[in-house]
């Protein structure tokens, strides 16, 4: 897959897609239906399959101080985009000059003259240009009189609730991984690369991969069954294992943070990307009297976690 960032220049062979257009936070079901449409669209026009997404997400361009909200960093976004054998990921920069354009002018100058689409899908819930001040309606009649294909896609429901970003978020608020699943299509996934953290995992005979989660929305604070994706490195492969999630109460407040134990591995993940998805939860976090109660209840917890991974 081939990553674009600037609309401004983009090379001949970029051009010319059937791309679905939206943030794609999370790529969930709603999202993947969106870009089966555009799938089937790039097959009958003998098109490369795009997406156009926008980096950093706009919530976040213009209120860099709200709390995190993310469900995917970018990386974690291309990453599935990829696995669902998209071709033209358009990731533009979103700036001054792009928050700036009109309706029309987002139509004209990136749709049309930056990036040659040849047809775009976006859901019926669909906001553009400067202000959101265009819809989807809108983005229909400049495709009729700018040369371009449009389809607005229906929004999807899940037992008549919508499938959204907000409510994948508010069931992982609640420790509900698995009903997120159900909307996303997929596990939820954290992605990033594996940074230092204090060492006491490895010293408790627990040593874990330390993952930030600075940026994304945090789901339920606790322990949860998880897989985890060795994406870079030698140890590159998949794994059964358990992780904690929060603040490691038992050692004074700390920067939240996914801690990552993979059951059945040795070898160092320093500096590796992994990609680590929230199977079961499984409890809170929890202050201990001693680090034997605590090492007690770690084992608990990872002989829980195999028998939930037994039993997928």
């Amino acid at each position: 897959m081939r990553i674009v960032r600037d609309w401004q220049f983009v090379e001949a062979e970029d051009r010319g897609a059937s791309a679905a257009i939206g943030n794609f936070d999370g790529v969930h079901r709603g999202h993947q239906y969106v870009i089966e449409i555009a799938r089937a669209n790039a097959a009958q026009t003998s098109a490369p399959l795009g997406v156009m997404t926008f980096e950093p997400h706009p919530r976040e361009y213009f209120a860099p101080k709200a709390p995190p909200f993310r469900l995917m960093n970018s990386e974690a976004r291309a990453h599935r985009l990829e696995w669902l054998g998209v071709e033209k990921l358009y990731e533009l920069s979103f700036n001054d000059t792009l928050s700036a354009l009109t309706p029309r002018d987002f139509a004209a100058r990136v749709i049309v003259d930056g990036l040659g689409l040849n047809h775009v899908v976006v859901g019926e819930d669909f906001h553009f240009g400067k202000g959101r001040a265009g819809d989807a309606g809108d983005l229909v009649e400049f495709g009729r009189t700018l040369g371009f294909g449009v389809t607005v896609a229906p929004l999807m429901h899940d037992t008549g609730e919508e499938i959204s970003s907000t409510a994948i978020r508010q069931a992982l608020t609640e420790g509900r991984p698995g009903d997120a699943a159900r909307m996303l299509g997929h596990w939820h996934r954290i992605d990033g690369k594996v940074i230092r953290g204090d060492q006491r995992g490895r010293d408790l005979g627990y040593p874990t991969a330390n993952m930030s989660i600075t940026g994304l929305h945090p789901p339920r604070f606790g322990v949860y069954v998880v897989k985890v994706d060795v994406l870079t490195g030698p140890h590159a492969g998949s794994y059964g294992g358990a992780a904690s999630l929060g603040v490691r109460p038992m050692f004074g407040e700390n920067l939240p943070n996914l801690e990552s134990y993979l059951f059945d591995f040795k070898g160092d993940l320093y500096d590796a990307h992994l990609s680590v998805a929230l199977i079961d939860y499984l409890r809170p976090e929890e202050k201990f009297d001693s680090l034997e109660a605590l090492i007690a209840q770690m084992d608990a917890d990872c002989a829980k976690a195999r028998r939930v991974l037994a039993a997928m």
